[in-house]
């Protein structure tokens, strides 16, 4: 009776572990519904495909379906430039349509907040399977933590935003998410502190030396973004 009991549990804890190692795998396929898009961002409808990077039409999952996707030599030509992450690089691509559908698509916060966590965890995947010195790094943390920020995780997001500028320290899109956080936390003054070290790092960042003439202006006079 103890053998037998003991062959289950093993049976049981096996199957528990394969379950984890294929959840770990790949991001669950569940959609939120977003009406006339297909229910799969994987799916590559073509306008959702025309708003993220092009380097994407070439990554697994979307190089056989997208047009002119599966092009041997753009396919070599990303992976010498960002090496055998490339192989990855299909989550990530997805994950930004994820964003975007909660960011421009969704119609409820429900939805909204599901592709936001989505995207997180096709980020997350990407993330798993690179070092830091990949060269997308920065970015990826950068849009991790903006859906963090979104989804109300704004202390995690910070960690995200900081991850990155510790990876590429005149990453500056990341210093301009911080900023924006922390004003729309109405702490001007951090906000303020977050542009400074951007610009001091990155001098001829744009997006920075704007938020900052917003931030120095008349309360009456700021433009909306």
């Amino acid at each position: 009776m103890n053998v037998r009991r003991r062959s289950n549990r093993r049976r049981l804890l096996a199957a528990a572990a394969l379950c984890l190692v294929l959840a770990n795998q790949r991001p669950a396929l569940a959609q939120a519904p977003i009406p006339g898009y297909p229910t799969d961002t994987y799916a590559a409808d073509p306008r959702e495909v025309a708003l993220i990077p092009r380097y994407c039409i070439y990554t697994q999952s979307f190089r056989n379906i997208v047009p002119a996707g599966n092009d041997p030599t753009a396919i070599a030509s990303w992976y010498a430039y960002m090496g055998q992450t490339f192989n990855d690089m299909h989550h990530y691509c997805a994950g930004l349509m994820k964003m975007n559908r909660a960011l421009f698509l969704a119609k409820d916060n429900t939805t909204r907040r599901f592709y936001f966590a989505d995207a997180i965890t096709e980020i997350d995947y990407v993330m798993r399977h690179a070092k830091d010195d990949f060269i997308l790094m920065p970015e990826m943390l950068t849009k991790r933590g903006e859906c963090q920020v979104r989804l109300g995780q704004g202390p995690q997001g910070i960690y995200s935003f900081e991850r990155a500028i510790e990876i590429k320290k005149d990453y500056w899109p990341a210093y301009a998410q911080i900023s924006d956080y922390y004003k729309s936390q109405g702490d001007v003054q951090k906000a303020r502190e977050a542009l400074e070290a951007g610009l001091a790092a990155s001098p001829d960042a744009k997006g920075l030396t704007r938020r900052l003439a917003e931030l120095s202006a008349p309360a009456g006079s700021r433009t909306q973004r």
